[in-house]
């Protein structure tokens, strides 16, 4: 099969040919139709993420159609189309059992601990555990875009922010996981503040549900505007691009006992950013981090979906071929791409 594969971090991929997967005893083969491009694989192309050993294929945001079976799965067949969390629970442990499948100790993550999707299948492990049935309704370019951001960021809003109607929203980074955290946050009824450095994106911010933006080259004080804009701090603020700025402002702007979700990742020179803990501590913030969500979620924010209350498919920016991830992943730490971009030609 056609894979994008590389054997050096930070070195450009190529695309050639590599062996077909099999599955496991407990996993299945997807061909894969569509696979989104995220912040996530730049890092692990990079070198930021410890589970990946060399050679490796990245992408972990899929959709596709069930094309082989391990003799161990139950609940899934060929010519099921699926979709999957990026983070996969092994299904046996306390974390797993207790309905925590995205802190699996033992997770299967594919572009990370396993080969991934930037190719035309792939195997993924724990099958009937973590594979998610898709509505005949969603195309395979709208599900991929739910496997990594789009479901991370419905966990963060809706689960570990417990976001409520008529609450004060910030969110720092209108990229991908950013833009559905906005329109997540304004379909439950929230009062969402879109912070980013780029026009184009916060205007694509409001169209989507943002009731008020932020330029931050033009603002001295981020978390100054936010209080001033809510008339003393965000209820609950996202840092949904993973930097000390954001992840210092998204707690600095939080009123009295507001709750703080990060999001984007730490990883690299940014893993341990200034906290402002005096703040913590005598305001009694919360602090929270969101990694994925579980596959048993999927139904709930499925149903939104398919009610219109949320459309994920209006932030999918561009199409590309597998040709043409390859640039546009050596770039994305500085693209200015708007939304989601998912290959769909293999």
């Amino acid at each position: 099969m056609r894979a994008m594969y590389f054997d050096t971090f930070g070195k450009t991929p190529e695309i050639r040919d590599v062996p077909d997967p099999t599955p496991t005893d407990g996993g299945v083969v997807i061909q894969v139709e569509a696979t989104g491009l995220c912040r996530s694989d730049w890092h692990g192309w990079m070198g930021h993420d410890p589970d990946i050993r060399l050679p490796h294929v990245p992408g972990h945001e899929l959709a596709g159609t069930v094309v082989a079976t391990g003799r161990g799965v139950m609940r899934y067949t060929v010519g099921d189309r699926v979709t999957v969390p990026f983070v996969s629970g092994c299904g046996r442990c306390a974390e797993c059992h207790s309905g925590n499948q995205q802190v699996c100790p033992d997770q299967f993550q594919p572009g990370f601990t396993h080969w991934g999707s930037f190719a035309e299948s792939v195997a993924i492990d724990f099958a009937d555990e973590n594979l998610v049935r898709l509505p005949d309704d969603i195309d395979a370019a709208t599900a991929a875009s739910l496997g990594c951001r789009f479901a991370t960021a419905f966990r963060a809003i809706v689960d570990q922010g417990r976001v409520r109607g008529g609450e004060w929203v910030a969110v720092h980074g209108a990229g991908g996981v950013g833009l559905s955290a906005v329109m997540i946050a304004s379909a439950m009824g929230a009062n969402v503040i879109a912070i980013d450095i780029a026009d184009t994106k916060l205007s694509f911010a409001r169209e989507i549900g943002a009731v008020q933006t932020i330029n931050a080259t033009q603002t001295g004080d981020i978390a100054e505007a936010v209080r001033e804009i809510t008339g003393g701090g965000a209820h609950l603020s996202i840092d949904a691009l993973g930097s000390p700025v954001t992840c210092f402002n998204s707690i600095r702007n939080l009123r009295r006992r507001g709750r703080h979700v990060q999001v984007g990742l730490m990883l690299g020179d940014h893993a341990a950013p200034q906290i402002p803990m005096a703040q913590v501590i005598g305001q009694e913030l919360e602090i929270y981090g969101s990694h994925g969500m579980q596959a048993w979620r999927y139904e709930a924010m499925l149903a939104l979906v398919a009610s219109g209350k949320l459309a994920p498919q209006k932030l999918i920016g561009r199409h590309l071929s597998l040709d043409e991830a390859v640039p546009a992943l050596v770039t994305m730490d500085t693209s200015t791409d708007l939304g989601i971009s998912v290959i769909t030609t293999f």
